[in-house]
């Protein structure tokens, strides 16, 4: 037997996604900046996308990877579904795939509508860019690791970014790895490798409800220098800021976009609802 795709659908369907659409919000003149901002090195901030509104990330002076979760801005249990993602869409993504929300709601949160890096396909190494494969550093796996404590691997950085908007630890997810660069070797362990971005390198993701972004400047720079074992140094030398955009697209634009809605799955489970009477009334049968 041949191998198969996770989700496979007929050309037209709910995964089909409309390029000439999305292309043409890309070009259309008429943006205008509504927010702007850099994120220092080793840290992290939230902030709101509104529906329709385009994030420009990027690598404003080099080098850098990126921690980045995302949440539906008026129900943070609906956020960004890595795993689904990665059977949806790929392992790695960039121009046209989609990022997917959790369940009950499941649908498209952002559709990544541009990517400089695009065209870096697989390196000799096996690696591509924008994984979901691996999460976000944490401060538990580097005690783990190290017996040492540090505040601001990315996993942190995201807990104090959503702190203001109400959001707490648990509410921070598995991330997208932007302007990362991994793989699965011949013994299906995932690698990580110096990040190709260059100066003036960006991804922009089009936001299909209201959404929240947080995003962490990883503490591990460009992912250039070791950072276990013995040769292992602190890589703050190769770590650099990145710059956030956030736009306002032209109405006429948007004419034939709508937002994406969740599957109308009617069922429930096939678990029959229960009531306190219903089990005093079978006792009075026994």
């Amino acid at each position: 037997m041949g191998n198969y795709p996770a989700a496979y659908q007929t050309k037209g369907g709910v995964l089909d996604v409309d390029r000439n659409l999305y292309a043409g919000i890309v070009s259309a003149g008429g943006r205008v900046l509504v927010e702007e901002f850099v994120l220092p090195i080793r840290s992290g901030r939230a902030w709101e996308v509104p529906a329709g509104h385009i994030c420009r990330l990027t690598t404003i002076e080099g080098p850098q990877v990126a921690d980045l979760n995302i949440w539906n801005r008026h129900n943070p249990r609906e956020r960004m579904w890595a795993a689904r993602t990665r059977q949806m869409e790929s392992a790695h993504v960039t121009t046209f795939d989609r990022l997917w929300s959790t369940l009950p709601h499941l649908r498209p949160l952002t559709t990544i509508v541009a990517d400089t890096l695009a065209d870096h396909g697989i390196d000799g190494d096996g690696a591509r860019v924008h994984d979901l494969l691996g999460t976000r550093c944490d401060p538990y796996v580097n005690r783990l690791l190290t017996g040492e404590d540090f505040d601001y691997h990315c996993h942190s950085n995201l807990v104090r970014a959503v702190q203001p908007f109400g959001l707490e630890e648990s509410d921070v997810h598995d991330v997208l790895n932007v302007f990362q660069a991994t793989g699965l070797n011949e013994d299906d362990e995932y690698f990580m490798k110096a990040s190709p971005a260059r100066a003036g390198d960006y991804v922009e993701f089009f936001a299909e409800i209201d959404l929240l972004f947080a995003l962490s400047t990883c503490p591990a720079g460009d992912l250039s220098l070791p950072l276990w074992g013995p040769d292992a140094v602190d890589p703050l030398s190769v770590c650099r800021p990145l710059g956030v955009e956030v736009y306002r697209v032209a109405p006429e634009a948007l004419h034939r976009w709508e937002p994406p809605r969740s599957p109308a799955y009617a069922g429930r489970h096939g678990l029959r609802h229960t009531s306190w009477r219903d089990h005093d009334d079978a006792g009075k049968t026994q």
